[in-house]
C-alpha cells in the first residue's frame, strides 16, 4: 500500500486547511485510517484516527475544529482543520491499518501556522 498526502501549506491563525491522504495498491483490506503530527522537537501524536465502520476519535486540543473522514470508493481519507493555531504547526502524517495488523505511513505534509 502506498499512501500520498497533499493540502499541507501555511495558512494565518484562524483559517483552514484540508489535508488528504490517497491510497493505493492492496487498499481492500483497509481498517482504521489515521492523521498523526510531529512538532519539531516533539514526539508524533496521533491527532485523528476514523474506523472502518466511520466511528472516530480525537486529540483533546483538536475536538470541535479538526474533522476526519474517508472516502472508501476513492481509497482516501481527508482532514478539515479549521480555527488553526500556532501550536497546530507540525508535519502530518497518514497511517492506515489494514487486514494482519499491518501498517503503513505516508510522508508527511507539513502546516504552518503563523500567528
Amino acid at each position: 500500500v502506498q499512501l500520498v498526502e497533499s493540502g499541507g501549506g501555511l495558512v494565518q491563525a484562524g483559517g483552514s486547511l484540508t489535508l488528504s491522504c490517497a491510497a493505493s495498491g492492496s487498499t481492500y483490506s483497509i481498517n482504521a485510517m489515521a492523521w498523526y503530527r510531529q512538532a519539531l522537537g516533539k514526539q508524533r501524536e496521533l491527532v485523528a484516527v476514523i474506523e472502518s465502520g466511520g466511528s472516530t476519535n480525537y486529540l483533546d486540543s483538536v475536538k470541535g475544529r479538526f474533522v476526519i473522514s474517508r472516502d472508501d470508493a476513492e481509497n482516501t481519507m481527508y482532514l478539515r482543520m479549521n480555527s488553526l493555531k500556532p501550536e497546530d504547526t507540525a508535519v502530518y502524517y497518514c497511517r492506515i491499518f489494514t487486514a494482519g495488523s499491518y501498517t503503513y505511513w505516508g510522508q508527511g505534509t507539513q502546516v504552518t501556522v503563523s500567528s
